[in-house]
């Protein structure tokens, strides 16, 4: 009668054996190539959109801030040209933009001391590109 190890020394069971451990390493390849790649996608996924979300919320917060103040400097202005000559005509306020280019330092004095009619001087219009 065969025995279990008289079985295991035959070449069929030798070779099943190294059939049935090739198929099973490859299988546990696959598998773990697949989690593997499950896992890292998740991974790369989360950071990325962790990163991303966090430089998109730094760079809005930054333009947002640079607007803020950009606009808050425009009201500045506005608001002590308004005080000085009342209602802003149309050529105070094509000369707006240029004073906004100085620090409120250099344009505080200015809009403070100087006439409307030095300002248009020490800010002339900009000819047009045409002429």
């Amino acid at each position: 009668m065969f025995e279990l190890s008289d079985l295991k020394q035959t070449r069929v069971y030798q070779e099943a054996l190294a059939e049935g451990e090739k198929q099973g390493l490859e299988r546990g390849l696959q598998e773990g190539l697949e989690r593997g790649l499950e896992r890292g996608l998740e991974r790369g996924l989360e950071r990325g959109l962790e990163r991303g979300l966090e430089r998109g919320l730094e760079r809005g917060l930054e333009r947002g801030l640079e607007r803020g103040l950009q606009e808050g400097k425009r009201l500045v202005v506005e608001n002590l040209l308004r005080v000085r000559f009342g209602e802003l005509d149309p050529e105070i306020q094509a000369i707006i933009s240029r004073i906004l280019q100085l620090s409120p330092e250099e344009f505080t004095p200015l809009l403070l001391q100087y006439s409307k009619q030095e300002l248009l001087k020490r800010f002339p219009p900009e000819k047009s590109r045409g002429n």
